[in-house]
């Protein structure tokens, strides 16, 4: 664990990772999103520990197995390291309240929108979560972040958020190279 509290980058996977297939979990159909090595390495330099943070229901609904999963993030860690980004801790859920299949189908607080993920990063890695980021290409990544009280939310998606959405703190852009750093 780290000793001094820092601020995190936290980002979906599937969407602002890598292009959102459905249910990618294997790395021969893993294709990264344009610019996310690049805004990776900036959040980096300006002293944001990056964590990725994904809802992974293919393992919920028997697609691909944890071990698959693992799998392929250790090929994506590989990848990273290639770029010049330090290791990237991952946090995922494997749970679906409906569509899960055995001890996989559970309501959890680890699942976006819930913020357990978030909270035991943020534990584990003493996060400060108030000077922290959230990228996500869901509403539910946003409500994540706003359950945790991030200094700001990044919502990539061309859909309109929903019609009772909170938007303070939160910016809509339709590509990553339209994120900057910025000091929160």
């Amino acid at each position: 664990m780290d000793s001094a509290p820092v601020k995190a980058l936290f980002l979906d996977r599937d969407g602002i990772i890598n292009v959102d297939h459905g249910y990618v979990g294997q790395y021969e159909n893993f294709e990264y999103v344009d610019g996310i090595f690049s805004l990776m390495k900036r959040f980096e330099s300006a002293g944001y520990k990056i964590i990725i943070v994904t809802n992974q229901s293919g393992i919920a609904r028997g697609l691909y197995s944890e071990n698959d999963f693992h799998a392929l993030m250790s090929r994506v860690q590989q990848d990273f390291q290639r770029e010049g980004i330090s290791f990237v801790p991952v946090y995922f859920c494997p749970h679906h309240p409906e569509h899960g299949i055995g001890e996989y189908k559970k309501q959890c607080t680890c699942r976006k929108p819930s913020s357990g993920m978030l909270k035991q990063a943020a534990q584990e890695h003493a996060i400060m979560l108030p000077s922290s980021i959230m990228i996500g290409d869901s509403w539910r990544d946003i409500e994540a972040g706003q359950d945790v009280k991030l200094a700001h939310c990044y919502f990539v998606s061309s859909k309109t958020p929903p019609a009772n959405a909170q938007l303070e703190n939160v910016t809509q852009v339709s590509s990553l190279n339209e994120i900057s750093v910025a000091r929160y």
